[in-house]
């Protein structure tokens, strides 16, 4: 268990990477058959794929979250 408090953008970091990775994961098992010789996936599936990258933005937007909330100068006004 951490004791380390949670910051403001940890949350978006975390959906990130499990997008991602779902992302990643869909990357791969569609590019199998491209390199086994069999019948490729329907649109769909390379549509998934995208979630990477859309989990690439959502984790950096939980970094540039946490940035923000923590500055030097958003500290001092609070």
């Amino acid at each position: 268990m951490s004791t380390t408090p949670s910051g403001s953008g940890d949350r978006l970091v975390q959906v990130g990477a499990v997008v991602f990775f779902i992302g990643a994961l869909a990357t791969l098992v569609t590019v199998a058959p491209l390199f086994l010789g069999t019948d490729p996936f329907p649109s769909v599936a390379y549509a998934v794929c995208m979630l990477m990258g859309v989990g690439f933005l959502i984790a950096g937007a939980g970094v540039v979250r946490y940035v923000w909330k923590s500055s030097p100068k958003r500290a001092a006004t609070r």
